[in-house]
């Protein structure tokens, strides 16, 4: 408990895969949203519009979510080169 309150430790890293499904959760949800939305009902335009949406928000919430993994991962390494010293 000590080192949360002293920064020792980061609480980030172990939120963002809660983060990273709740951002597929979220553009599944868009992308079906966008599917099913079209004022005549299902249109090839709708449907194909809410699948890429669906396929591109999960892949950039998977980016996202890396890149923050890789900044702590950098700073975890950079703690290890300190500690040596």
């Amino acid at each position: 408990m000590k080192s949360m309150f002293t920064f020792d430790s980061m609480l980030t890293p172990k939120l963002v895969t809660g983060l990273y499904w709740l951002l597929i959760i979220i553009a599944v949800i868009s992308g079906l949203g966008t599917m099913f939305s079209g004022y005549e009902g299902l249109t090839a335009g709708t449907f194909f519009l809410g699948l890429i949406t669906m396929i591109l928000g999960s892949i950039g919430a998977r980016i996202w979510c890396e890149l923050m993994i890789v900044i702590f991962k950098i700073n975890e390494n950079l703690q290890i080169l300190k500690d040596k010293q």
